[in-house]
């Protein structure tokens, strides 16, 4: 559910952002509308960050939610400038959007708009009836602005290059205890106690990534749709 997040992510932001370059022809303008439209995922995203920073007393120098455009042409939306510290509270500190993003979509996703339904539907491969249920949806109460919310939260909760730089360390250094515990005869009770609960976290994380899913699929349909109309009546493209 992770990869086709990051991937629907990706193509969705670009469609947006073609959209509005192709409306306002004016790349500053683009990327204003673009920062307004993501904002509260951008709020949470770099809030997150600052907040496990200081739970886990790690000093932090600097604090944005201003977008500014990187010399590789990517655009940085925010940052949190922390001290390097040990590779376990920078591993925390990276992931804490992606906890703080999916724990807002659970709120939002299950108990407000009751995608979870949605996401069974179409898992069990009845298109007829996930899109019944999409139709059906606008008629929940406060649904665009749940709606919204899920979208510019879920879409900005993937961590940066620069989050997931002790990943590495981190996983080989789990995979190395892991696999000396096994070979120390704890494999079988491993298996037995803790891999069950393991088993039903990772499903749930898994659901809530399959509710992301849905919502930027249903999002970019529309945005294709407008940017291929826009081409068609403008007789130019975004290269």
């Amino acid at each position: 559910m992770l990869v086709p997040l990051v991937f629907l992510q990706r193509l969705l932001h670009r469609e947006i952002q073609a959209v509005f370059l192709l409306i306002t022809r004016h790349p500053q303008l683009t990327v204003a509308l673009f920062s307004i439209l993501f904002f509260p995922g951008v709020l949470i995203h770099e809030l997150s960050h600052f907040l496990m920073a200081k739970l886990l007393r790690v000093h932090t120098r600097g604090f944005s939610i201003i977008p500014n455009a990187l010399p590789d042409g990517r655009l940085q939306l925010g940052y949190v400038e922390t001290e390097h510290v040990d590779i376990v509270r920078d591993s925390l500190i990276g992931l804490s959007p992606l906890i703080a993003g999916t724990l807002f979509v659970a709120f939002t996703g299950v108990n407000r708009l009751g995608l979870d339904t949605l996401w069974e539907v179409l898992r069990n491969g009845q298109l007829d009836l996930f899109l019944m249920g999409v139709a059906v949806l606008p008629t929940v109460r406060d649904f665009y602005l749940w709606f919204y919310l899920t979208f510019a939260v879920s879409s900005t909760m993937m961590p940066s290059d620069s989050d997931r730089h002790s990943w590495i360390p981190l996983g080989l250094w789990t995979a190395v205890m892991f696999s000396l515990a096994v070979f120390a005869g704890a494999g079988t009770w491993m298996f037995e106690n803790i891999m069950p609960s393991v088993n039903s976290l990772l499903n749930s994380v898994a659901l809530l990534f399959g509710l992301s899913n849905i919502v930027h699929i249903v999002l970019l349909i529309p945005f294709y749709l407008i940017h291929r109309l826009l081409v068609s009546l403008m007789r130019v493209d975004v290269r």
